[in-house]
């Protein structure tokens, strides 16, 4: 069973777009896995891509708002974790 560790929350959700804003609470690097999980959700992606003050970055920093193309909806508050395999 993969580890994972709490790295930041969903803030807000862009529906046409698929985008998700993150706030980090760890710092996240881009080629990782992660995984969304609140009350309807719960899903792992790969970071294929994030965006810090809309310029493409390879790594975000602790406390910085990213963001990232989501496969499926995130919500609000929905908390997001880094799968160390």
């Amino acid at each position: 069973m993969p580890e994972e560790k709490l790295i930041g929350k969903v803030t807000h959700f862009y529906g046409k777009i698929n985008v998700g804003i993150i706030l980090l609470s760890e710092e996240l690097n881009k080629g990782e896995r992660i995984h969304f999980v609140g009350p309807t959700t719960d899903f792992e992606q790969e970071v294929e891509s994030m965006q810090v003050d809309h310029s493409e970055v390879e790594e975000a920093q602790t406390g910085r708002e990213i963001g990232m193309k989501v496969i499926r909806k995130v919500k609000e508050n929905d908390e997001v974790y880094k799968v160390n395999e």
